[in-house]
């Protein structure tokens, strides 16, 4: 009899895999591939849910905000001992800490093949300061070794995350994979109609400086005082984990300036954009932001920052705008504007609809990782 073909997967947060990665592993189920999951944090994820699908759930020491050598150390020796248990023929690693220890400890373990998945390059490619630089100069030898496993593609979703790992001699063209983002189940946003009542501006994301949290915040606060009629939701989670993070006393003092209406962590994103106008999402750096790939589905129109990942997921000036990064002013403009042009913001919207449905499905997404599991395999034989 056959053995099935044993995928290994390993994240930071499990709840991360839940909401950008279960399709893909559900679908490699379905081919028949025994899956273990390994992740660091479990993030509110529903571990029975997903052990009654099929997968294998495991628990790994891995903290994403721990710089602490002996702690970072620990996670390496748990990530080896997991490999060396699993005997995965092909292991999936997503996020910075998995595809850096993972990688390295694929190529110790002898794992016949490995899939890397960059989401994005985060906060130490977004600051030009010397503590960032000098944690660059560090990390380089350690992404060295993590990308140059012999049998590997490395997942990148945008060209500029492409171009900054080859031009930093890391990472060799032939490697990678670009693939836009983690896709969206497009039959999931079905009311398309804007609501009626006040236009809603809504900012769906974790709560971190880099987001833009602040400059959203500010936005809203410059359009009360010119008494535009719109009502602003942050809607996200504190991650108190991330540098960047805000914490509660931040979040505390937010609300208590009352410019903006704070909802939490949202679930339902396809129930929150249905009830919003406009989805602003004024981020320093992405890698292909969920939230406003989830806006052109939702035939919703999008203001976002004209930086790397944010850029790759509009088309400008025809299903959402750009403006310059941390421009506070220039953010309230843009958005004052779409307030008061209910028209040409319903038709954005459309616009946006119909480049989700040609670019982003999930069924695309899901294929093209299909794709490249079936790629690697066939090599290792």
């Amino acid at each position: 009899m056959k053995k099935n073909k044993k995928l290994l997967i390993l994240v930071n947060d499990l709840n991360f895999f839940c909401s950008h990665r279960l399709p893909i592993a559900e679908a490699l189920l379905v081919k028949g591939f025994d899956i273990c999951i390994g992740y660091g944090e479990i993030g509110g994820a529903d571990q029975n849910l997903l052990k009654q699908k099929g997968f294998k759930v495991y628990s790994i020491p891995m903290q994403r905000g721990s710089i602490n050598i002996l702690k970072e150390l620990k996670t390496f020796f748990y990530i080896l001992r997991f490999f060396k248990r699993e005997k995965p023929d092909i292991v999936h690693l997503i996020t910075i800490k998995p595809y850096l220890y993972g990688g390295i400890a694929a190529r110790l373990m002898g794992v016949p093949a490995v899939i890397s998945a960059v989401s994005g390059l985060g906060a130490l490619f977004i600051h030009k300061d010397m503590k960032s630089k000098f944690l660059r100069f560090i990390l380089n030898p350690f992404y060295k070794l993590a990308f140059n496993h012999s049998n590997q593609k490395v997942i990148i979703q945008n060209n500029d995350d492409m171009q900054l790992l080859v031009n930093w001699g890391v990472l060799h063209p032939t490697k990678v994979k670009l693939i836009k983002g983690s896709g969206v189940k497009i039959e999931h946003f079905t009311n398309l109609d804007e609501p009626d009542g006040i236009p809603v501006v809504c900012f769906a994301a974790r709560l971190l400086k880099d987001k833009g949290v602040y400059e959203f915040v500010s936005a809203a606060k410059l359009l009360n005082k010119k008494a535009v009629n719109a009502r602003f939701y942050l809607a996200g989670n504190l991650d108190e984990k991330n540098p960047a993070g805000l914490n509660q006393n931040d979040l505390n003092q937010i609300k208590s300036e009352g410019y903006v209406e704070i909802l939490g962590y949202q679930k339902d994103i396809p129930k929150l954009y249905a009830n919003s106008h406009i989805i602003c999402l004024p981020s320093y750096r992405e890698g292909m932001p969920k939230s406003l790939i989830e806006a052109a589905a939702a035939s919703r129109v999008v203001v976002t920052t004209d930086v790397t990942g944010c850029r790759n997921v509009i088309i400008p000036n025809k299903t959402g705008f750009l403006v310059p990064v941390k421009n506070t002013q220039k953010l309230a403009d843009t958005l004052e504007w779409l307030i008061k042009n209910p028209n040409e913001r319903v038709a954005m919207g459309k616009e946006g609809r119909r480049f989700a449905e040609k670019e982003f499905p999930i069924e695309k997404i899901v294929k093209s990782h299909l794709d490249i599991c079936d790629e690697l395999l066939n090599k290792s034989l």
